[in-house]
């Protein structure tokens, strides 16, 4: 059986698209299915093909706020969603251990406090420490007011108020996210075929592909495709061989051992991440379970001495076996190349230690729409899509390697990362910031000054002054106006409802199901 693909005139090179053929499912493919469905209605025929045999990793139980932004375009409610995926809220990530054993610190969605000055705040915070003054950065963030209380609620509407001040984003079961895509998608006539990928034919002219040939015979045609078929990038490097850039000597953990618990209370509003010998622990608390997994780099430590630490260290019950996953960090060098643009794990993949793996899943998607081809496949649409996404890419795995790099932990394997070669831009940003506390990230990046701000303070890179306007006016106090915003926020968070209430208010899933 062939999947027909509607007929127009082929010789025309501004014809648009006809079909769409995704490749995989999962939170990628479904969450391309569910965008594309969207945006182009049934003008475009969209098919999905997943095997229930073959499984997803299911990454991404963490995410970062323009997750919310996602979910409104498709105009999906948020207490349904919550519900239906038995997500929780996050307020950011509290890192322990990362800078010094000893160390704990919060990153937060949202900005330090409210600026009073001209002069940044955190030019004033950095003055006030380098006199001596030991209150943590993380003081001046409401989200961090509200995480260690365990207290959630919306921003308010109100610019004035301090409790505007904060974002948050989800955590949920990656594996519901796709199945309520999958039914939203179904609802707008996605056609989702079951079968496993025999075979990829390709046009002899022009390397394009025409079409996948499902192990059951079954041939799915197409004008253009979506590979979301995860690690092994079935169409983008088993049949266009586009290349990978490895980046495990900037970020060595190449290994992970995941395991569910039960749930164990309170139910908090934030990620934790927790540095061991060798690697790091997520603790992701969901309605229904815990999500836990120990990344690591093999080299320093053996899968089962990962999975002893990870058994030693969780909450509650285990609920299932640890499962083990192996991984190259990097991206392809060609994310978009011929007729077939990769998405998800296909296209790359950035550990998950500030839950990016979603958000690199939404962003292409955007730029695929941005850049939607006719059936001419103009070279160019694909070349900006590429440059695009390696800046993307770069400047996110510059992040990460900031959190290896600036350590003091003494096991081998942190003294090993906080000698390695950084790359240049990250090296700069540090100068900068060692230097006067400027942070010099530009505005098309994902993560802003304020998460910058958090990892450089949080991991010990303590600036050596500040922006000097600050002793320029006098007239600010900016002990009392520090002091006075961390006062506003401890009572600010102490107004709103505990996590676990104001989910059972809002968007408590059914007890029922597991």
């Amino acid at each position: 059986m062939t999947i027909p693909n509607p007929a127009i005139d082929p010789t025309s090179r501004t014809a648009p698209l006809r079909s769409i053929a995704i490749i995989g499912g999962g939170s990628a493919g479904w969450m391309a299915a569910a965008a594309l469905a969207n945006a182009v209605g049934q003008s475009i025929a969209i098919t999905l093909v997943e095997s229930d045999e073959i499984g997803t990793v299911g990454v991404g139980e963490a995410t970062i706020p323009p997750i919310k932004l996602f979910n409104a375009q498709l105009g999906i409610d948020e207490a349904e969603f919550v519900r239906a995926t038995q997500g929780s809220f996050k307020l950011g990530i509290e890192f322990v251990g990362w800078g010094a054993q000893d160390s704990r610190y919060f990153h937060p969605f949202g900005s330090y406090g409210a600026d009073f000055d001209r002069v940044p705040l955190h030019h004033y915070w950095v003055r006030e420490h380098l006199r001596g003054d030991t209150t943590p950065l993380d003081d001046l963030s409401m989200c961090w007011a509200m995480a260690r209380e365990n207290r959630f609620g919306p921003p308010a509407d109100n610019p004035r108020d301090v409790r505007s001040t904060h974002d948050y984003a989800y955590h949920f079961d990656a594996g519901r996210y796709a199945q309520f895509l999958r039914a939203y998608c179904e609802n707008r006539g996605v056609t989702r075929l079951e079968g496993r990928v025999g075979r990829v034919e390709r046009d002899g002219a022009t390397g394009n592909i025409t079409a996948v040939v499902l192990a059951n015979d079954q041939t799915v045609a197409a004008d253009f495709f979506v590979d979301c078929s995860g690690f092994a990038g079935l169409l983008i490097e088993g049949a266009l061989a586009t290349g990978y850039e490895d980046w495990t000597h900037w970020l060595p953990c190449d290994r992970a051992a995941a395991m569910p618990t039960e749930n164990a209370a309170p139910l908090t509003p934030y990620t934790r991440s927790t540095a061991h010998a060798a690697g790091w622990q997520w603790r992701i608390p969901l309605q229904h379970r815990m999500g836990n997994g120990h990344v690591y780099c093999s080299s320093h430590i053996s899968d089962d001495e990962a999975v002893a630490t990870l058994l030693a260290h969780v909450e509650g019950h285990p609920l299932a076996d640890p499962r083990l996953l192996r991984f190259t960090t990097g991206r392809r060098l060609r994310a978009w190349s011929h007729n077939c643009l990769a998405l998800g794990l296909a296209g790359g993949f950035m550990e998950p230690l500030e839950s990016t793996s979603l958000h690199l899943i939404q962003t292409g998607i955007n730029r695929l729409l941005q850049l939607l081809p006719d059936r001419g496949h103009d070279p160019l649409l694909a070349e900006e899509y590429n440059r695009l996404t390696a800046h993307e890419y770069e400047r996110i795995r510059d992040f990460l390697i900031l959190h290896y790099h600036a350590n003091s932990r003494p096991e081998p394997f942190w003294q090993a990362c906080a000698a390695m070669p950084i790359p240049e831009e990250l090296e700069y940003k540090l100068r900068h910031f060692r230097s006067s506390a400027r942070l010099v990230s530009r505005d098309d990046e994902l993560f802003r000054n304020p998460s910058w701000l958090a990892v450089h303070i949080g991991q010990g890179v303590m600036p050596h002054s500040y922006d000097r306007l600050a002793d320029a006016r006098p007239q600010v106090d900016s002990a009392a106006m520090l002091g006075g915003l961390r006062g506003m926020m401890r009572d600010a968070a102490l107004t709103m409802p505990l996590h676990g209430d104001f989910i059972s208010q809002y968007c408590a899933a059914p007890q029922d199901v597991g």
